[in-house]
Protein backbone atom coordinates (compact mmCIF):
# COMPACT_ATOMS: atom_id res chain seq x y z
CA UNK A 1 0.00 0.00 0.00
CA UNK A 2 1.30 3.44 -0.94
CA UNK A 3 -0.25 6.74 0.17
CA UNK A 4 -3.34 4.87 1.32
CA UNK A 5 -3.89 3.26 -2.06
CA UNK A 6 -3.80 -0.47 -2.75
CA UNK A 7 -4.79 -2.66 -5.68
CA UNK A 8 -7.32 -5.49 -5.83
CA UNK A 9 -6.40 -7.51 -8.91
CA UNK A 10 -5.77 -4.43 -11.01
CA UNK A 11 -8.47 -2.32 -9.36
CA UNK A 12 -7.09 0.76 -7.63
CA UNK A 13 -8.63 1.19 -4.22
CA UNK A 14 -8.28 4.31 -2.12
CA UNK A 15 -8.55 2.71 1.30
CA UNK A 16 -8.88 6.13 2.92
CA UNK A 17 -12.13 6.75 1.03
CA UNK A 18 -13.70 3.44 0.07
CA UNK A 19 -14.09 0.14 1.88
CA UNK A 20 -13.14 -3.23 0.40
CA UNK A 21 -16.82 -4.14 0.40
CA UNK A 22 -17.71 -1.13 -1.73
CA UNK A 23 -14.96 -1.88 -4.23
CA UNK A 24 -15.98 -5.54 -4.51
CA UNK A 25 -19.62 -4.45 -4.79
CA UNK A 26 -18.92 -2.13 -7.70
CA UNK A 27 -16.76 -4.78 -9.39
CA UNK A 28 -19.47 -7.44 -9.18
CA UNK A 29 -22.35 -5.12 -10.08
CA UNK A 30 -20.49 -3.70 -13.10
CA UNK A 31 -19.65 -7.19 -14.35
CA UNK A 32 -23.28 -8.29 -14.00
CA UNK A 33 -24.59 -5.20 -15.80
CA UNK A 34 -22.00 -5.52 -18.56
CA UNK A 35 -22.73 -9.20 -19.11
CA UNK A 36 -19.40 -10.59 -17.94
CA UNK A 37 -21.42 -12.57 -15.39
CA UNK A 38 -24.43 -14.06 -17.17
CA UNK A 39 -27.89 -14.83 -15.78
CA UNK A 40 -27.68 -18.13 -13.93
CA UNK A 41 -23.93 -17.89 -13.30
CA UNK A 42 -22.93 -19.06 -9.84
CA UNK A 43 -20.75 -16.68 -7.83
CA UNK A 44 -18.77 -18.59 -5.21
CA UNK A 45 -17.54 -16.53 -2.29
CA UNK A 46 -14.18 -18.18 -1.68
CA UNK A 47 -13.34 -18.19 -5.41
CA UNK A 48 -14.17 -14.49 -5.72
CA UNK A 49 -12.20 -13.69 -2.57
CA UNK A 50 -9.14 -15.47 -3.95
CA UNK A 51 -9.51 -13.82 -7.36
CA UNK A 52 -9.86 -10.33 -5.89
CA UNK A 53 -7.26 -10.77 -3.18
CA UNK A 54 -9.56 -10.02 -0.26
CA UNK A 55 -11.08 -12.00 2.59
CA UNK A 56 -14.49 -13.63 2.26
CA UNK A 57 -16.13 -10.98 4.45
CA UNK A 58 -16.30 -8.09 1.91
CA UNK A 59 -17.38 -10.53 -0.83
CA UNK A 60 -20.17 -11.89 1.37
CA UNK A 61 -21.28 -8.35 2.27
CA UNK A 62 -21.21 -7.29 -1.39
CA UNK A 63 -23.34 -10.26 -2.44
CA UNK A 64 -25.85 -9.50 0.30
CA UNK A 65 -26.10 -5.95 -1.03
CA UNK A 66 -26.49 -7.19 -4.61
CA UNK A 67 -29.26 -9.51 -3.41
CA UNK A 68 -31.06 -6.51 -1.90
CA UNK A 69 -30.63 -4.66 -5.22
CA UNK A 70 -32.05 -7.57 -7.23
CA UNK A 71 -28.90 -8.57 -9.12
CA UNK A 72 -28.27 -11.94 -7.42
CA UNK A 73 -30.15 -14.61 -5.51
CA UNK A 74 -28.35 -15.96 -2.46
CA UNK A 75 -27.90 -19.69 -2.12
CA UNK A 76 -26.66 -22.08 0.49
CA UNK A 77 -23.05 -23.24 0.47
CA UNK A 78 -21.56 -19.74 0.34
CA UNK A 79 -22.62 -18.75 -3.15
CA UNK A 80 -25.06 -16.64 -5.13
CA UNK A 81 -26.61 -16.90 -8.60
CA UNK A 82 -26.92 -13.99 -11.03
CA UNK A 83 -30.62 -13.23 -11.51
CA UNK A 84 -32.44 -13.87 -14.75
CA UNK A 85 -33.60 -10.86 -16.76
CA UNK A 86 -37.37 -10.86 -17.24
CA UNK A 87 -39.60 -8.68 -19.39
CA UNK A 88 -41.49 -7.57 -16.27
CA UNK A 89 -38.28 -5.86 -15.14
CA UNK A 90 -38.64 -3.45 -18.06
CA UNK A 91 -42.03 -2.16 -16.89
CA UNK A 92 -40.86 -1.91 -13.30
CA UNK A 93 -37.66 -0.03 -14.17
CA UNK A 94 -39.40 2.48 -16.42
CA UNK A 95 -42.20 3.09 -13.91
CA UNK A 96 -39.62 3.83 -11.22
CA UNK A 97 -37.59 6.06 -13.52
CA UNK A 98 -40.69 8.02 -14.50
CA UNK A 99 -41.68 8.68 -10.89
CA UNK A 100 -38.16 9.42 -9.66
CA UNK A 101 -37.22 11.73 -12.54
CA UNK A 102 -40.45 13.69 -12.17
CA UNK A 103 -40.07 14.08 -8.39
CA UNK A 104 -36.40 15.06 -8.55
CA UNK A 105 -36.81 17.46 -11.49
CA UNK A 106 -39.69 19.28 -9.79
CA UNK A 107 -37.80 19.45 -6.51
CA UNK A 108 -34.55 20.63 -8.06
CA UNK A 109 -36.26 23.30 -10.16
CA UNK A 110 -37.44 25.02 -7.00
CA UNK A 111 -34.07 25.14 -5.23
CA UNK A 112 -31.34 25.01 -7.89
CA UNK A 113 -28.90 27.90 -7.87
CA UNK A 114 -27.62 29.54 -11.03
CA UNK A 115 -24.38 27.63 -10.59
CA UNK A 116 -26.21 24.32 -10.25
CA UNK A 117 -28.29 24.94 -13.36
CA UNK A 118 -25.05 25.76 -15.17
CA UNK A 119 -23.57 22.46 -13.99
CA UNK A 120 -26.59 20.50 -15.24
CA UNK A 121 -26.35 22.32 -18.55
CA UNK A 122 -22.65 21.42 -18.79
CA UNK A 123 -23.50 17.77 -18.11
CA UNK A 124 -26.14 17.70 -20.84
CA UNK A 125 -23.74 19.41 -23.24
CA UNK A 126 -21.09 16.79 -22.43
CA UNK A 127 -23.63 14.10 -23.32
CA UNK A 128 -24.06 15.71 -26.75
CA UNK A 129 -20.46 14.67 -27.45
CA UNK A 130 -20.99 11.07 -26.31
CA UNK A 131 -23.82 9.99 -28.60
CA UNK A 132 -21.55 7.58 -30.49
CA UNK A 133 -20.35 5.94 -27.27
CA UNK A 134 -23.42 4.35 -25.72
CA UNK A 135 -21.75 3.20 -22.51
CA UNK A 136 -20.14 6.58 -21.89
CA UNK A 137 -23.42 8.37 -22.65
CA UNK A 138 -25.31 6.06 -20.28
CA UNK A 139 -22.80 6.66 -17.47
CA UNK A 140 -23.03 10.43 -18.01
CA UNK A 141 -26.83 10.19 -18.06
CA UNK A 142 -26.87 8.44 -14.69
CA UNK A 143 -24.48 11.03 -13.23
CA UNK A 144 -26.65 13.87 -14.52
CA UNK A 145 -29.83 12.48 -12.98
CA UNK A 146 -28.01 11.72 -9.73
CA UNK A 147 -26.82 15.33 -9.60
CA UNK A 148 -30.38 16.58 -10.09
CA UNK A 149 -31.40 14.44 -7.10
CA UNK A 150 -28.49 15.91 -5.10
CA UNK A 151 -29.60 19.43 -5.99
CA UNK A 152 -33.11 18.59 -4.81
CA UNK A 153 -31.73 17.03 -1.60
CA UNK A 154 -33.52 13.76 -2.36
CA UNK A 155 -31.31 10.90 -1.24
CA UNK A 156 -33.94 8.16 -1.32
CA UNK A 157 -35.13 9.19 -4.78
CA UNK A 158 -31.49 9.12 -5.93
CA UNK A 159 -31.02 5.56 -4.68
CA UNK A 160 -34.26 4.39 -6.33
CA UNK A 161 -33.49 6.12 -9.62
CA UNK A 162 -29.92 4.81 -9.71
CA UNK A 163 -31.02 1.20 -9.16
CA UNK A 164 -33.76 1.45 -11.80
CA UNK A 165 -31.34 2.93 -14.34
CA UNK A 166 -28.75 0.24 -13.59
CA UNK A 167 -31.27 -2.53 -14.18
CA UNK A 168 -32.41 -0.86 -17.40
CA UNK A 169 -28.77 -0.57 -18.47
CA UNK A 170 -28.31 -4.31 -17.97
CA UNK A 171 -31.50 -5.05 -19.89
CA UNK A 172 -30.68 -2.81 -22.84
CA UNK A 173 -27.15 -4.25 -23.13
CA UNK A 174 -28.58 -7.75 -23.37
CA UNK A 175 -31.53 -7.11 -25.66
CA UNK A 176 -31.93 -3.53 -26.88
CA UNK A 177 -28.54 -2.05 -27.79
CA UNK A 178 -29.46 -1.74 -31.46
CA UNK A 179 -32.65 0.23 -30.89
CA UNK A 180 -30.94 2.19 -28.09
CA UNK A 181 -28.36 3.41 -30.60
CA UNK A 182 -31.19 4.71 -32.79
CA UNK A 183 -33.13 6.18 -29.86
CA UNK A 184 -30.32 7.95 -27.98
CA UNK A 185 -30.40 11.10 -30.17
CA UNK A 186 -34.10 11.61 -29.39
CA UNK A 187 -33.48 11.00 -25.69
CA UNK A 188 -30.72 13.59 -25.70
CA UNK A 189 -32.98 16.23 -27.25
CA UNK A 190 -35.56 15.49 -24.56
CA UNK A 191 -32.93 16.13 -21.89
CA UNK A 192 -32.56 19.67 -23.20
CA UNK A 193 -36.36 20.04 -23.05
CA UNK A 194 -36.33 18.83 -19.43
CA UNK A 195 -33.60 21.30 -18.51
CA UNK A 196 -35.52 24.19 -20.11
CA UNK A 197 -38.63 23.18 -18.15
CA UNK A 198 -36.68 23.04 -14.89
CA UNK A 199 -35.13 26.46 -15.52
CA UNK A 200 -38.61 27.84 -16.20
CA UNK A 201 -39.69 26.42 -12.80
CA UNK A 202 -42.94 25.32 -14.42
CA UNK A 203 -44.29 22.10 -12.87
CA UNK A 204 -46.69 21.39 -15.73
CA UNK A 205 -43.93 21.92 -18.29
CA UNK A 206 -41.60 19.65 -16.29
CA UNK A 207 -44.24 16.93 -16.15
CA UNK A 208 -44.81 17.06 -19.91
CA UNK A 209 -41.08 16.92 -20.61
CA UNK A 210 -40.40 14.01 -18.26
CA UNK A 211 -43.43 11.99 -19.30
CA UNK A 212 -42.68 12.51 -22.98
CA UNK A 213 -39.09 11.41 -22.36
CA UNK A 214 -39.99 8.25 -20.44
CA UNK A 215 -43.22 7.17 -22.10
CA UNK A 216 -42.08 7.61 -25.68
CA UNK A 217 -38.93 5.64 -24.88
CA UNK A 218 -40.96 2.96 -23.12
CA UNK A 219 -43.28 2.56 -26.09
CA UNK A 220 -40.38 2.17 -28.53
CA UNK A 221 -38.46 -0.30 -26.38
CA UNK A 222 -41.56 -2.26 -25.36
CA UNK A 223 -42.32 -3.42 -28.89
CA UNK A 224 -38.71 -4.36 -29.50
CA UNK A 225 -38.24 -6.21 -26.21
CA UNK A 226 -41.49 -8.16 -26.47
CA UNK A 227 -40.32 -9.49 -29.83
CA UNK A 228 -36.84 -10.27 -28.49
CA UNK A 229 -38.16 -12.18 -25.47
CA UNK A 230 -40.68 -14.07 -27.63
CA UNK A 231 -37.88 -15.11 -29.97
CA UNK A 232 -35.76 -16.22 -27.02
CA UNK A 233 -38.64 -18.28 -25.59
CA UNK A 234 -39.20 -19.99 -28.93
CA UNK A 235 -35.50 -20.80 -29.21
CA UNK A 236 -35.43 -22.33 -25.73
CA UNK A 237 -38.57 -24.35 -26.50
CA UNK A 238 -37.10 -25.63 -29.77
CA UNK A 239 -33.90 -26.61 -27.99
CA UNK A 240 -35.85 -28.52 -25.34
CA UNK A 241 -37.88 -30.35 -27.99
CA UNK A 242 -34.78 -31.33 -29.95
CA UNK A 243 -33.11 -32.60 -26.77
Amino acid sequence: MKNGVRSIKGISVNMLVRSKKDVVLDYLRDNIINGVFHPGDRLIIDELATHLGVSQIPVREALQQLHAEGFVDLQMHASAVVTEVKLSLFDEAFSLMEAAELISARGASKVCTTAQFAEIQAMVAEMDELLDDLDAWTAANIRMHQYICDCAGMRLVKITLTRAMQHWNRLRKMYANEVFAERVHHAQKQHWDMLAAMQAKDDAMIERAVLDHIRISKQVYSQYLEAAFAEQTQAVFAEDVSA
